[in-house]
């Protein structure tokens, strides 16, 4: 496996805003830190079920139809190409924020099965970099849960950041976003001349 290339992916799409991230930071900046706790833990609960979901439907995928891996792979570079874009392209709107939601660990969880970003990192996360090379079920329950606590870790980093970070992403935006876009970018590449 690509170990820098699986690496940077979930970095950059764990920590660049996205739903989650978002949420979490808003909810932070009016409720706290300690009330936002359990939002995040819903998150990382709800993620945790996606990622077992993302990995037996690549599996179900892979063994029904043996030759997509290379189609899977290939698709899973342009869909990081197509996040580097967005990320590169993405302007300062916050109408998407919504404050009225509940900051609650329901909440949290739920989100995950709506939330595009998170249902399409773990199906390329798991086809491009797990499944060609672990596809045990203990390998594709550990590395479920490793996204998934990433994807909490992530969560809770924005909300124990949120005004400080929300701060710093405000004034430096578009220099964050090029760098994360060009890691992308190197991981996307990097897959595909494994």
């Amino acid at each position: 496996m690509p170990l820098l290339s699986f690496l940077l992916y979930i970095f950059v799409t764990s920590f660049t805003p996205g739903p989650n991230n978002i949420m979490a930071m808003l909810f932070a900046n009016k409720y706290g830190l300690r009330k936002t706790t359990k939002f995040c833990l819903g998150v990382g609960a709800g993620f945790l079920v996606v990622m077992l979901l993302c990995s037996y439907f690549n599996v179900l995928l892979q063994n029904s139809i043996p030759k997509i891996e290379f189609f899977m792979t290939v698709l899973g570079a342009i869909y990081m190409v197509y996040l580097a874009i967005k990320i590169i392209l993405s302007k300062d709107d916050d109408k998407n924020n919504d404050e009225n939601r509940n900051n609650s660990f329901f909440m949290g969880m739920l989100l995950q099965f709506i939330n595009p970003k998170g249902i399409l990192y773990g199906i390329t996360a798991i086809a491009t970099f797990i499944l060609p090379y672990h596809n045990s079920n203990f390998s594709l329950i550990m590395y479920s849960f490793f996204l998934a606590f990433v994807g909490f870790v992530s969560t809770f980093c924005w909300s124990l950041f949120g005004s400080v970070f929300q701060k710093f992403l405000s004034k430096y935006k578009s220099q964050f976003n090029i760098v994360m876009a060009l890691l992308l970018m190197y991981s996307a590449v990097s897959i595909l001349i494994k």
